[in-house]
Formats: C-alpha cells, structure tokens, sequence
C-alpha cells in the first residue's frame, strides 16, 4: 500500500491496563483502529478487531497499512516483531510504544520521515507522560535536514543525496550554509536564533563551496548542476512550491500536449517541476480537462480569473490583439500567473508550444510568489554582501 493511501493509526493491546489506555487514545484521536487481545475484547469499544495471538499475523497483514502504529506492549518485543517487516525510511509507518502504565511515550521507528517524533508528542501530551526521543537532530534543537520544510510543501531535490551527510554536519555544529533564494520565510522560527554552526545567505553565486561543510539550498531552479558542479555537489537542495504557471490554449488540448509543453518550457529556463504550486488561467478554461488532469496528477491548485480582471493587470509583456477579441483580455497566461501570484514581475514571459499533431496551441508564462524575507538581524555577513 502506498504512504498515500494509508490509514491514520492502529493501536495494539493485550493487556487490562494497556486497554484502558488505548480507550483514552481512541478518545482524543480520530480514526483510531482498536487491536485487542482476544481475552478483552469484550470489553473494548465496539468495532475494535482481534488482535492475533502471536501477533506476527496481525503485523504482517496491518504493517503497511497504517501511518502510525502505537504499541501498549514492551520495546523488546515490539523490535522482534516488527524487525521482519522493516524495508526502509522512506516506506516505514512510525512505530511508537507506551509501557503498561502510560508513564512514558517512546518513538521507535520512522522518527523524522514517517512522522514517529511528531507523533510521540502528541501522544505524551494525550497521555500526560513523558515523550522518548532519541533523534540527534530533535533532542538538540537543531535543524532536520531529511524533513526541512516538509510542513511547507517543500521537497527534496533527491532523498539520498549528501542527507547522511548533511544530518551530520548539523548535529556536529560544523559550519553550514543555508542558501534561500525563495520559498516561506518560517522554516526556522523567526524569533529563534538560527543554530549554532548555521548561517544563512540569499544567495550561493559568491559563497566558497568549499568553506562549508554543506549547502542547504532552498530553490525553484533544477540547473545548479550544469551552473556550478563544486556547489551542487556540497549541497542539498530543497524545492518550495513557489511558482504560478499562467496557462492559455485552444479549446480540448490534449493532456499530453499540455503537459509535454510545460515540461518543455520549464526545462528550458532551469525550472524545477517540484516548485509549482499551481496553475492559472482564464475563468474560460476552468472545466478545461487538460488542466484538471494536470491539477489532479501533481496535486496542483487552479485559479481562474474574469476577463476583466485579466485585462487590469499591468506588466504584461507579451499583449495580444487576438486574444483581445476573442477572450476580451490582451493577456491570458500571463496576466493570469500575476495575479494569483502576487508578482510584480513576471519570472518566464508568455513561451508558446504546438504539437504537429493535433495542432493546439499551448502558451506558458511563469511568475515567482513574492515570499516575506527573514528578518534582517538573521543575516550574516554573507547575506547582506549577497542582496
């Protein structure tokens, strides 16, 4: 089963006190799936399943199918449970674990991907005890590299490249350089300093690779490699959602049309496909099949504006007579991406693709959200000498 298409949690008892415990989890919880002993199941909430005894049926039939799972039974013997089952951090649901008195909340497994910190937390304060956490990174204050940003729909340019690496330069405190060039300015707390052996810049173009042991970059360009080889191969990087694809085209353009033009195009100016948030067009094009496909492939938002509000925007680079009179705007794409963007400027102007095909005519235009800047007492040397 795909992480996508997983339940929220199971919890697993087999015990008379480990019952009572499940039931206040099941209360503060929603959609909590109840696995207990077949000894109390009579005295469980009603739609609570039997739980196998030994359990390695019941694990091997419920392991992937749960985000999270909270076992009210010892460590020991959920690690010889659940050791079978484990493929890798990037598939494995959370496993957390309670002793029989509720005094303690331990997260086991799938501490930072699969959420088992978080949870742990929750869960100690449903249960009034105390949270067990042994990530480096969490118990130190420091940033997470392996989630940075996660919360904020940021993602990883590769899960494995130089991660390791980076986990450990924070830990270490060495010297680290975080690289935003855009993407929400709260990836940090702005009003916590930033940790100790992390400095911040708004740009890598003057930074020695070489001085760091690692580069965090947040950005929407996908062309580090081909623009310089010694930074990216010193860095992370991590892809905000922050761009708008203003989007225009004949009426019924195929999908793949569609979608091959804006692989094109964003290729073509070192674009990451990972930063769109959403699309934009004409209210005209709202029940356009092409665009709702797109939306519902790359989990995509679309926004769709009159004509009139479309023909207000200033800034347009590329107006069109014809578009005028057919739509009544001398922008689409362009004007549309300004507006649901926020931008001044736009960061692509209109680009047009055909297909010999079907003959439809596709055109893009691509804009950056203005993010708010993190204060400036954050800044380093490196910073002010780069804005």
């Amino acid at each position: 089963m795909s992480k996508r298409n997983r339940k929220p949690y199971s919890v697993f008892v087999i015990t008379k006190h480990g019952l009572e415990i499940a039931k206040r989890i099941r209360s503060a919880w929603e959609e909590v799936d109840l696995f207990v002993s077949p000894k109390f199941l009579d005295q469980a909430p009603a739609g609570s399943k039997p739980l196998s005894l030994p359990m390695d049926q019941t694990m091997r039939e419920t392991f992937q199918e749960y985000d999270c799972h909270i076992f009210i039974i010892s460590v020991g013997a959920v690690v010889r449970m659940i050791a079978p089952l484990l493929e890798n951090k990037k598939v494995d649901p959370a496993v957390l674990c309670v002793d029989d008195r509720a005094n303690f909340s331990i997260c086991v497994l799938s501490g930072h991907v699969g959420r088992g910190n978080f949870y742990t937390e929750r869960l100690a304060q449903t249960l009034e005890n105390t949270p067990v956490i042994t990530t480096a990174s969490d118990v130190s204050g420091t940033l997470t590299v392996d989630i940075l940003g996660r919360d904020l729909g940021w993602k990883l340019e590769h899960p494995d490249r130089n991660v390791t690496r980076g986990c450990a330069a924070v830990v270490n405190e060495t010297k680290v350089l975080f690289v935003q060039e855009t993407g929400e300015a709260d990836w940090w707390p702005p009003d916590k300093p930033l940790p100790k052996g992390v400095e911040y810049a708004t740009s890598w173009e003057n930074v020695d690779p070489t001085e760091y042991e690692i580069l965090l970059i947040a950005t929407d360009r996908n062309d580090l490699k081909t623009r310089s080889i010694e930074h990216y191969n010193n860095s992370i990087l991590y892809h905000p959602k922050s761009l708008i694809l203003g989007l225009g085209c004949d009426r019924d353009i195929p999908f793949q049309t569609a979608e091959n033009g804006i692989l094109k195009i964003l290729s073509e100016n070192g674009l990451a496909i990972e930063s769109v948030r959403a699309i934009a067009s004409s209210d005209l094009k709202k029940d356009e099949s092409a665009f709702l496909e797109l939306c519902a492939k790359y989990g995509w938002e679309l926004s769709t504006f009159s004509s009139k509000e479309l023909d207000q925007v200033a800034s347009i680079v590329n107006p069109s007579n014809t578009v005028k009179h057919f739509v009544g705007t001398k922008s689409v794409s362009e004007a549309a991406s300004l507006l649901a963007s926020g931008a001044e400027a736009l960061l692509v102007p209109k680009q047009k693709y055909k297909e010999e095909e079907n003959g439809k005519n596709l055109t893009v235009a691509i804009s950056r959200i203005p993010f708010p800047k993190r204060s400036m007492p954050e800044l380093t040397t490196a910073s002010r000498e780069n804005l």
